[in-house]
């Protein structure tokens, strides 16, 4: 609850003094890169809601049926605001439709907030390729880690069977996942509107909830055309594995929907009657607004590599009130670690200012061990291109002191959110709880770059290798050569570090617009907390 001491607390804690000229023209620059950044996206957007293309969703509705989007909404609370999640999935193959077939995101049901997954069958059937695989296991994955109950709204035709070579040694996860979320005690509902075939089948068979829409919904390990190739048996789907067989003779359904509405209505009863309550802890602050205008956010990332901008920026337009109680605000200055609030849940904030230096690694291991004693969120905001490397870095300890953080995220237990605002390059992303780090979720901005090392660094060290190599063989250096290669390798880099091909192979679980930054924070947050925040108790040795 929030009382009286918090308003005591907020009294004492410094508000960030923002020093934006949004008529300068550096601002006004970052902006206008930050919007044609966003302009791809808006493009890639439009064609996930294509969800197939006209014909294919003008043939669904004549049938009677509704499309997964109206299928979700119907399920959410009334107007209720819908986390969606991996949305521009296979965004970084042209010839693939974006959004992975697949629609997953976290919203209210009946005051819960649940994981939902819902196949779009006006998409290649609702099929599942590599994409739509890798999306269903991150939502499963995310529900797992947060507590949240998980429906699914069923209509596919299973594997994506030309694909199968990219899907079937791992698509039986979904399958294992769905599982141990009910070992776990996460409910796990199952609605389902069509078809529901081979390996899909397990999916409402595996859950502890099914609800089978009558005259639709088909459940079957094999259809009618197998079964009459494997044991030559001539039988229909709906006596095959119609949802009146299903509701009547095998049990598999635990109710029948008298149609998709129904079973809308249905889920949303059931939900209502789990009794679910959060495990985290409540918001212990108010979630007043920033004291600064959102959309200045827009100018607040470089649009220039060679040029920073100060994160403390960013963290004015997104924590509560502005404020802002900064640790160790003189030591380490390249990254900005303190304590703030979002939606009114505390954070522990570490931020990127500059390059990792030895002081900056072991502030935010101190930091890092600080926010598990108090069990408090850690919010990681990435602008990094690494590491400080060279004599003096080396001499000093860099790579000691450097394990050191990696050591500290990697055994960190709160929550972890990571928002890449600019360059997330080399170690700098494992330190700052890049994907391979488990955080609780990721998000980036549409100006975010990821790699090893930024396209001119790369192409320069392999010339630099291509260049002593032959010299030491004696042999002369074509300098046109090198020339074409460097200019290959920086073009390489530039479309695999782009965000839009980041997100397409789901390294992230969003591409977000700035100025819905503290909003989506927010609901990250929320989801968070259905789970206990616990911090860690140990750490490995520390190299000192």
């Amino acid at each position: 609850m929030v009382g009286d001491n918090d308003n005591d607390r907020r009294k004492y804690v410094p508000v960030i003094e923002s020093r934006i000229d949004r008529d300068s023209a550096d601002f006004q620059q970052d902006r206008d890169a930050m919007l044609a950044a966003l302009r791809p996206f808006e493009a890639l957007a439009a064609a996930v809601l294509e969800a197939g293309g006209p014909k294919s969703v003008d043939r669904h509705r004549g049938r009677g049926k509704l499309i997964a989007r109206e299928r979700v909404d119907l399920l959410l609370d009334e107007d209720a605001p819908f986390l969606e999640l991996s949305t521009y999935a296979g965004a970084h193959d042209p010839e693939s439709q974006p959004g992975g077939r697949l629609i997953t995101g976290i919203g209210p049901i009946n005051g819960v907030e649940c994981m939902i997954v819902a196949n779009q069958p006006t998409v290649k059937g609702g099929s599942l390729n590599p994409d739509a695989v890798a999306k269903q296991l991150r939502a499963f994955d995310i529900a797992h880690r947060n507590r949240l109950p998980l429906v699914t709204l069923v209509e596919s035709g299973g594997a994506d069977l030309p694909r199968q070579a990219d899907t079937f040694a791992f698509g039986g996860r979904i399958f294992r996942d769905i599982s141990r979320l009910s070992a776990a005690g996460i409910p796990t509902i199952s609605l389902v509107f069509g078809s529901s075939t081979a390996g899909g089948a397990y999916l409402p068979g595996m859950s502890e909830y099914t609800v089978l829409v009558k005259n639709a919904a088909h459940v079957y390990l094999g259809g009618p055309p197998l079964v009459k190739m494997a044991i030559n048996e001539d039988i229909e789907d709906e006596a095959l594995g119609g949802a009146e067989m299903h509701s009547r003779t095998s049990g598999l359904a635990d109710y029948l929907a008298d149609d998709e509405r129904h079973a809308i209505r249905l889920g949303r009863q059931i939900v209502g009657d789990l009794g679910w309550r959060k495990s985290g802890p409540p918001p212990s602050s108010r979630a007043d607004e920033p004291i600064y205008d959102r959309s200045e956010l827009l100018g607040c990332a470089p649009s220039d590599s060679k040029r920073s901008v100060e994160v403390r920026e960013i963290l004015a337009r997104v924590l509560d009130g502005s404020r802002f109680d900064e640790f160790k605000a003189g030591y380490g200055t390249q990254l900005v670690t303190g304590w703030g609030s979002i939606a009114g849940y505390p954070v522990g904030v570490i931020a990127n200012n500059g390059i990792l230096f030895s002081a900056e690694a072991n502030k935010g291991a101190h930091f890092i061990q600080l926010a598990n004693a108090r069990d408090i969120p850690l919010l990681f905001v990435q602008n990094i291109t690494g590491f400080m490397v060279g004599s003096a870095a080396e001499h000093g300890g860099i790579i000691k002191d450097g394990a050191k953080m990696i050591n500290a995220v990697s055994n960190s237990t709160v929550p972890h959110l990571t928002l890449m605002v600019g360059a997330s390059y080399g170690a700098g992303n494992y330190a700052m709880s890049g994907r391979a780090y488990d955080p609780r979720f990721v998000f980036t901005w549409p100006n975010h770059r990821i790699a090893v090392m930024g396209g001119p660094q790369l192409g320069g060290v392999m010339s630099i290798i291509r260049r002593a190599a032959a010299q030491r063989s004696g042999a002369e250096y074509d300098e046109a050569q090198d020339a074409r290669v460097r200019a290959e390798i920086e073009d390489m880099i530039d479309k695999q570090s782009h965000a839009a091909y980041a997100t397409g192979r789901q390294w992230d679980d969003g591409v977000i617009d700035p100025r819905n930054t503290r909003t989506i924070l927010g609901l990250a947050l929320s989801a968070t907390h259905s789970a206990p925040v616990v911090g860690a108790t140990r750490f490995a040795p520390f190299r000192m």
